[in-house]
């Protein structure tokens, strides 16, 4: 279905390669010997001005490396501990004309070896889906039995094998490495009193979608019948279909009749309304099974229970307050700021039930969020589109984006003192008010909105230039000026937040652990569960307490940086350390590179910041020259133009190669960076690395060395790596045998577009036993869906017949490539999946997992850890003690590698929290791991410390970073992608076209295919 950024792999490639046996364990290697490489000044022909000044940059053969995989040509080189000077090119210097080295030929591609059946390979039910040691075997024998290769791919089904969930690992006991320490969780524990619950179905007539009024009437009717139907009983209602109540009802199906005034219409006639009421049993629960499952002596988890009780605790905040999701919000909660655009941020707080360890557990945290501020709409249109002069009319793009804004949202007139109309807008008509015009009788007499206002209500309308806002249906429309009417109080806006509006809510809300922690005790406080009516008739006994949870801190591992620099290796401290005294473990050489720049800076800034970065990259251990300044009027004509200007240069002097690095300065105007991206990647195959110009014009020492190193790994170098990697066996599961890291990502796109497509993105690391170099491959997918569609697939050729294909099964054939060996353990991070959709997203995804490597080879069924990553959560730790030096980092947040996996948890399933990175400002948010699938059978020592390790093998800085690096990547490859189908969105994400709703699902829009030569690198770094 959807379009994959980036071609298939050639189809004549053998899995595996000519002369491959089955893979082995890793032979103890000899000590590892860095490259060491000599640097020549790049020289350039002909001066250019305000043109391109080409340097070249050559280096020496290297030895072989340590790893028995062919040497893979380098682009960026650590340099020789002989001091050498790269300066930037002299127009006069002669060019320098070394030999060049060829890389090894890459092994003759002939046709893929698979299978006769799928069905013998993949049995995928108990057996394969379950502890690998018989397939293990199998894939063992089966590699070493040389069964003679297929020309044709067998067919694979598709359909997942079981359409019962698979069941996730239990617990394998705590972990124990690391310093002890106790720290406080937002976490409430709940007592509940052994209690018959009872469920009951409620239909209403005439239905109403709001939830509000549904309580309402179901309030009327417990006003009336409490004592006496209901006997005495006081239900909990979920505000849809669901009532709950303590103990049975007398009756096990009853109907009520209430009438209900409407307190927005004060029309006599209009104003009641008579509703029918049925209440019928759905069924009973007992707390049995939660305890059951709390002890860890149940494995499913009693859904319903935890549900009625979920719906008991939120009964009164949802008649108090704004309901948001599993949110609560109001103006009572402190003071409502104004974020920009007409709209202001409210606080409140996040509550959810959880079954975790100690018992149940009440997640309570504050939160924050956008709404529309009660104004008039001519305010708000005002504020929204920044504009001073409201006298002259609405363009068509502003009408646009006004009608996406105001779409749903209900407004309250206000032209008529004695009466209030509440409506809801649907859009904007085509035509300023003074040219509206619309039948006031049944004869057809015809009249202005201006002309009728004035003669009805004696009200003269003043923004005549202005559309007037709709409501109703498109055949019964109703027109409303916008100055006649209010934006009703306490209505979310649901669309993306541009990034002035994100800042000033993270401004409004940000604060240290210690006043969070405060503001959460008082939010606790405030809402005195204990005085809850509805949490006394359930026997529900809420903690007023935060829980006090034992957690152990990791100690960060050892970085191995180049044998040249005067530190070889590197202790982070507290999350952190800096590029001082060190060198790049792989750096390499860009032969050829440009610098454009689209900004205001002037040429000399421009070539005296090339020139400190050229002195940045030798001095952290790479070396990088056409410099050129264009308008940023004509972005892609320019790019193309370097493409042709340099490629012709590089001809002439007759050296080979193509631009390998394209250094941008960005226009001072946001808007540019995706389509610079897109046509880069997709259109010219050109790594790029984009500047912005407020920092290319006075760089610092820090924002040059994070600069050097991106462009070290979008040059396929490594920044360092973990120094246990050199250790034969030094990481547990990963070093002795080859081992490939997934990381799996969709992003979705923003609230309001509701049909662009999702994409999911793939990325898998292409180096053993390192694991820092990362492929990326992306694809497009129907809208909002999550389950990744393109990770195995199966076509009908014409001429070769059954084609299987898929980005799992060319990650795995590139790892071969890279490394000469096929993955002998797979583990596979996935970003992005709630709970609701585990067992959903495991069944799927480990399918297509199992089929893409049983199309590789006979058997082939490598043991898979499949982990998923959530950082959407609301679990907050804190320091026991606030301001203790040795519990804290500087921000006041704990320590990083703070890891927790007692009390807070889930009662039997193998998840964590780890807090891997240092607090910068706010609170920080601990990931949370959870295993959904382990036939590598890790302990919880050697998953926590290796995902913990990974944080520190980031490569965009010299920090540890809060996500485990491969999920990272993949959500920067999938954002990455969404600049592909849509550019820039400078307006927070309207598009003209996304004005009109879309009927049914929307054809998947392809992604353009990335150049190979970009996919080859970490190009989305």
């Amino acid at each position: 279905m959807g379009g994959r950024g980036g071609g298939r792999a050639p189809t004549g490639f053998v899995w595996p390669p000519p002369g491959a046996g089955a893979s082995t364990p890793r032979p103890a290697s000899a000590p590892y010997q860095p490259a060491t490489a000599v640097y020549h000044n790049p020289t350039a022909t002909t001066p250019h001005v305000g043109a391109y000044q080409h340097g070249v940059l050559y280096r020496t053969p290297a030895p072989a490396p340590y790893a028995p995989a062919p040497s893979p040509a380098v682009t960026i080189r650590a340099p020789s501990p002989t001091p050498v000077t790269v300066r930037a090119p002299s127009p006069a210097a002669p060019p320098f004309q070394p030999a060049r080295v060829s890389a090894p030929p890459s092994p003759t591609p002939s046709t893929a070896t698979i299978a006769k059946e799928l069905e013998q390979k993949l049995f995928v039910t108990e057996t394969a889906l379950a502890p690998p040691a018989a397939a293990a075997a199998a894939a063992v024998a089966a590699s070493q039995s040389g069964q003679p290769a297929s020309e044709k791919a067998p067919e694979v089904d598709l359909a997942p094998v079981s359409k019962k969930g698979l069941a996730h690992p239990a617990r394998p006991g705590a972990g124990t490495a690391g310093k002890k320490v106790m720290i406080r969780a937002n976490h409430f524990l709940v007592n509940v009193a052994d209690n018959n619950l009872f469920h009951y179905d409620v239909s209403i007539n005439p239905e109403s979608k709001s939830r509000q009024t549904n309580r309402e009437v179901l309030s009327e009717l417990i006003k009336i019948h409490g004592k006496t139907s209901l006997g005495g009983k006081l239900p909990a209602y979920d505000g849809r279909k669901s009532l709950y109540t303590a103990g049975s009802l007398p009756f096990e199906s009853e109907e009520f009749t209430v009438t209900l005034v409407d307190p927005e219409k004060k029309d006599k006639e209009r104003a009641e309304r008579e509703y029918k009421i049925t209440i019928r049993i759905a069924g009973r629960t007992d707390l049995y099974h939660l305890q059951q499952f709390l002890c860890g002596r149940q494995r499913d988890m009693p859904q319903e229970t935890i549900q009625v009780l979920d719906v008991v605790l939120r009964e009164s905040p949802s008649w108090n307050y704004v309901t948001v999701s599993r949110s609560f919000f109001s103006t009572t909660f402190g003071h409502r700021g104004d974020i920009g655009e007409g709209l202001e941020c409210w606080r409140g707080y996040y509550q959810s039930l959880r079954p975790t360890q100690m018992g149940l557990s009440l997640n309570i945290d504050i939160s924050a969020t956008s709404f529309f501020k009660p104004v008039t709409v001519i305010q708000f249109v005002q504020e929204f589109l920044n504009l001073r002069d409201v006298s002259r009319p609405l363009n068509d793009r502003d009408r646009v984006k006004i009608k996406k804004a105001l779409r749903g949202v209900r407004v309250e007139t206000n032209h008529q003192t004695d009466q209030i109309r509440r409506y809801k807008i649907t859009g904007l008509t085509n035509v300023p008010m003074s040219q509206l015009i619309f039948p006031v009788d049944e004869r057809g007499t015809r009249m202005s909105v201006v002309q009728y206002f004035f003669d009805r209500y004696d009200y003269k309308l003043q923004h005549t230039n202005w559309p007037c806002l709709q409501s109703g249906s498109d055949s019964r429309p109703v027109y409303l000026p916008m100055e006649a009417c209010k934006i009703v109080e306490g209505q979310r806006y649901s669309k993306k937040l541009n990034d002035k509006q994100v800042t000033n809510i993270l401004r409004a809300t940000c604060q240290r652990p210690q006043q969070r922690e405060q503001s959460i005790r008082e939010m606790v406080l405030h809402n005195k569960y204990a005085e809850d009516k509805f949490a006394q008739e359930f026997g529900i006994k809420v903690c007023s307490d935060l829980a006090l949870v034992p957690a152990r801190v990791l100690p960060p591992p050892m970085l191995r940086y180049h044998d040249s620099g005067r530190e070889k290796t590197c202790a982070p401290s507290v999350g952190q350390w800096n590029m001082i005294n060190k060198k790049m473990i792989n750096g390499g050489t860009i032969d050829h590179w440009a610098c454009l720049s689209f900004s205001r800076m002037r040429p000399e800034e421009v070539y005296r910041f090339c020139c400190d970065l050229i002195q940045m990259c030798n001095a952290t251990g790479m070396v990088i020259v056409d410099i050129r300044t264009a308008t940023p009027n004509n972005i892609e004509h320019a790019l193309r133009d370097v493409h042709r200007r340099t490629a012709e240069l590089i001809a002439q002097q007759g050296k080979g190669g193509q631009l390998q690095l394209l250094v941008v300065i960005l226009p001072e105007v946001t808007g540019s960076y995706g389509k610079i991206k897109r046509v880069c990647e997709t259109d010219l195959g050109i790594v790029s690395q984009c500047c912005l110009p407020r920092h290319a014009s006075r760089p610092n020492k820090q924002y040059l060395e994070n600069v050097a190193l991106k462009i070290n790994v979008k040059a396929g170098g490594r920044n360092t790596v973990l120094e246990r990697a050199f250790v034969r066996n030094g990481i547990p599961f990963v070093s002795e045998v080859p081992t490939i890291i997934f990381g799996a990502d969709v992003t979705h796109p923003p609230p309001g577009e509701d049909s662009a497509s999702s994409i999911a993105a793939v990325v898998a690391s292409m180096d053993w036993p390192e694991i820092t170099k990362y492929r990326g491959l992306v694809s497009a997918q129907p809208h909002r869906q999550e389950i990744i569609e393109d990770l195995f697939s199966v076509t009908k050729d014409p001429k070769k017949g059954t084609v299987n294909g898929g980005m799992i099964r060319e990650l795995l054939i590139a790892f071969r490539r890279k490394t000469g060996r096929r993955p002998e353990r797979i583990i596979f991070y996935r970003d992005g999946v709630s709970e609701g959709q585990f067992s959903h997203v495991l069944l799927h995804e480990m399918d297509a997992l199992r089929k893409a490597c049983a199309s590789l080879e006979e058997g082939y069924l490598p043991p898979v850890t499949f982990v998923v990553v959530q950082k959407r959560h609301h679990t907050r730790l804190f320091p026991e003690v606030h301001g203790k030096r040795e519990m804290t980092d500087k921000s006041g947040n704990i320590l990083p590698g703070t890891v927790v996996d007692l009390m807070i948890c889930h009662p039997t399933e193998f998840d964590f929290y780890l807090c891997s990175h240092a607090g910068i400002q706010g609170t920080s948010r601990p990931t949370h791991y959870h295993v959904l699938y382990d036939e590598n059978h890790f302990t919880a020592d050697a998953l926590q410390s290796l995902t913990n390790n990974l944080c520190y093998t980031y490569a965009r800085c010299t920090r540890a970073v809060s996500v485990v690096p491969p999920a990272y990547y993949a959500h920067l490859a999938a954002f990455r992608a969404r600049y592909y189908v849509e550019g820039d969105s400078s307006d927070g994400g309207s598009t003209p076209g996304g004005g009109v709703a879309r009927e049914g699902p929307a054809e998947v829009r392809q992604l353009p295919l990335i150049k190979e030569n970009v996919k080859d690198v970490m190009f989305y770094c």
